[in-house]
């Protein structure tokens, strides 16, 4: 990276939600942000923890062990193989920091699903 980036200015500007933009890359992980509102999706990623921090709003992550609620500038990793389901009841964004081999939903595919180029696109 060349210059610095607000993670917080670039979340703002996305128009889809649930839509990660990397922002950085650092070592082998990439650093994210997305814009995100109502249900995600139940995935898992079975090699990969995932680092959540919250811009701004509020983020509750389901797990089956329970949820994990968030607020703007909290933090939270969810394990390798733990399965979990991001849900925003209002617009929230999020910075993520995964493993550049970390895939959206894991082994699951919706409609939701973005491909590592889709989120590599410029901003």
């Amino acid at each position: 990276m060349s210059k610095p980036v607000s993670p917080g200015s670039v979340a703002a500007t996305l128009t889809e939600y649930w839509s990660p933009r990397v922002v950085a890359e650092l070592d082998d992980s990439y650093v994210k942000v997305a814009k995100v509102k109502g249900t995600f999706t139940w995935h898992a990623h079975d090699q990969e923890d995932e680092l959540f921090f919250i811009l701004k709003g509020r983020l509750r992550i389901e797990l089956e062990s329970g949820a994990v609620e968030l607020s703007a500038g909290d933090a939270y990793v969810v394990p390798r193989g733990v399965r979990h389901n991001p849900v925003a009841d209002e617009e929230c964004h999020v910075m993520l920091i995964e493993r550049k081999t970390t895939l959206h939903t894991g082994s699951v595919t919706t409609d939701r699903t973005r491909s590592l180029e889709d989120q590599l696109r410029p901003i």
